[in-house]
């Protein structure tokens, strides 16, 4: 009879040093997804899939780190650098297409360190 492993739900990825406000970093889930970690002006940290639903590329940690304003609330966002759509990093909702989402993965910092915890909020697209 073979036991099976406990399935990895944290990881640590880096120094949090690695990870400068306003920018993001590519990484690699616990799951195999590869994340975007994002750290915003605040110092709060964000976790999104690195999959662009709409170029169909790991790119999204290559994209521009900033704001919008949706319904009058200012909302944290990341801009794919390939067609442009800007990605609530909340939710992981697209802001001009509600039905495609990159994912959320939980993230914090412990002891200097950025710690990347599970898929909290699954990707999804309705992009064909």
């Amino acid at each position: 009879m073979s036991a099976t492993a406990p399935v990895e739900t944290a990881r640590v990825i880096c120094r949090s040093s690695l990870v400068a406000p306003e920018r993001a970093v590519a990484a690699r889930a616990a799951d195999g997804a590869q994340v975007a970690l994002v750290r915003i002006a605040s110092g709060e940290l964000f976790a999104v899939g690195h999959f662009d639903p709409f170029s169909r590329a790991n790119v999204v940690a290559r994209g521009i780190v900033g704001t919008a304003t949706v319904d009058g609330t200012e909302v944290d966002v990341i801009q794919s650098p390939m067609y442009k759509q800007a990605f609530d990093l909340r939710t992981g909702r697209c802001l001009t297409d509600q039905t495609v989402s990159l994912g959320v993965w939980a993230v914090h910092e412990e002891d200097g360190m950025i710690v990347l915890g599970a898929r909290e909020v699954a990707a999804g697209t309705g992009v064909a």
